[in-house]
């Protein structure tokens, strides 16, 4: 079915044309739907299969075809502050025909915009919990004539603690509302909270138990630890990677690895939790208009990140879990595009990798470069998997053999030496 055959408003429709959309995902199939009816929905879908669009889209129809009553009439919260943003962008690119104020409402920035916005009557708020409850607390936020209540990766919100925040947030707001809850899990809090909020809701899992999209190529390049870097910068300069999300293990990591790439003329950003928001914003904002190759990433940006085109997602340190490794690759090969995923695999961390392929399916497979010199020694400090105590030279690698041989030459140099 076309999206026409939903019944939705041609501004909306106009816009979906222009965002290139031609058929419904399985997802949005589902909910718009359900979502147009007003039913409650409680539902999980793999990573990247048009969650977003499918909760937007009936939202908006219910803002241009009701009366405007100039108060806040639907709530979205989800975990981050970034996540809180994509979503707004996404909003605002299907409303683009249509007039609907909206208001992304996090912390980390100056509370004045958003109180002029909340105490204006904005239409759709985009919330992180904390910041939305500092408001209510303040009386900036009035959530009394709200219609539709949507929480978005309701898993990672109760993980980051919000659950208390989520329950005084509920107590504000109307009970006769229509309630759509989004989690990639179904843990007991999960289906505790969604008997607390939810009327007869719509069941729905999409793709069966969680796994990566179909459109995803996976690869696991072997190296030793301390070449992990020099390996990735090959592979930079050797494949067409035109939109690259790295992601690293720790912030501290990341800075380093994203200094080596730009001094080797990568335009290379960060975004991790030690930035600012402001910085983190405008490194995600030129990655997204294709300023930056590469961004380099904690797990932050695992589900935080909704950016199209990302050609290759490259795990620089294996993740922890098969979830993470999901949510991670998951940035790539979005609405059934195609993708990358590289994981650079020391010795060390193959235990960990060969849990992540039990949990997945087939193991993946290991690929060297012919001209890469595996062999090599790491001599340079300051360089993400580089020892300690590594020593500074002109050139970053020295070739085992030879430096064997220059040992020797300095023993027998010193052996000579008269006593």
């Amino acid at each position: 079915m076309p999206f026409e055959g939903f019944g939705l408003h041609p501004q909306l429709v106009k816009a979906i044309r222009a965002l290139g959309y031609t058929r419904p995902t399985p997802i949005q199939a589902e909910v718009i739907p359900a979502g147009l009816g007003g039913r409650d929905l409680i539902g999980s879908a793999p990573t990247g299969t048009g969650k977003t669009a499918a909760f937007l889209l009936p939202i908006l129809q219910r803002m241009i075809t009701g009366t405007p009553v100039g108060k806040t009439r639907v709530l979205v919260m989800v975990p981050t502050r970034e996540l809180a943003v994509q979503v707004e962008e996404n909003l605002r690119s299907l409303a683009k025909h249509a007039s609907v104020r909206s208001m992304a409402i996090y912390g980390g920035v100056g509370m004045e915009p958003q109180v002029q916005a909340l105490r204006s009557g904005v239409a759709v708020v985009l919330a992180t919990p904390g910041r939305l409850l500092d408001h209510l607390r303040r009386g900036n936020a009035r959530l009394d004539s709200l219609e539709v209540l949507i929480l978005d990766e309701a898993d990672r919100m109760l993980d980051m603690g919000f659950l208390p925040d989520i329950r005084n947030i509920i107590k504000t707001i109307p009970w006769q509302r229509q309630t759509m809850l989004f989690s990639a899990t179904m843990s007991s809090e999960i289906l505790q909270l969604a008997r607390e909020i939810l009327h007869n809701p719509l069941k729905f899992k999409v793709g069966g138990k969680e796994k990566t999209a179909v459109g995803i190529r996976h690869a696991a390049y072997p190296v030793a630890q301390h070449l992990k870097t020099e390996l990735l910068l090959t592979l930079l300069r050797e494949l067409a990677m035109p939109s690259v999300l790295v992601f690293t293990r720790t912030r501290n990591r990341a800075d380093r690895l994203a200094r080596m790439l730009e001094r080797d003329g990568f335009k290379t950003g960060r975004l991790h939790a030690s930035r600012t928001q402001s910085q983190r914003l405008a490194a995600l904002k030129a990655f997204q208009r294709g300023h930056l190759q590469v961004l380099v990433a904690t797990d932050l940006a695992a589900r935080g990140i909704d950016v199209e085109k990302i050609s290759h997602v490259i795990n620089f340190d294996i993740p922890n879990t098969p979830e993470d490794y999901i949510h991670r690759v998951g940035r790539t090969a979005r609405m059934e595009a195609l993708g990358d995923a590289f994981t650079l695999v020391s010795p060390e961390e193959e235990k960990t990798l060969r849990l992540i392929e039990q949990s997945l399916g087939p193991a993946l497979p290991r690929i060297t470069l012919p001209d890469f010199n595996y062999r090599a020694m790491h001599l340079a400090k300051n360089t993400p998997g580089a020892p300690a105590d590594g020593h500074k030279k002109k050139g970053r690698f020295l070739d085992q053999p030879l430096r064997d041989a220059k040992r020797r030459e300095n023993r027998r140099t010193r052996s000579k030496r008269p006593h």
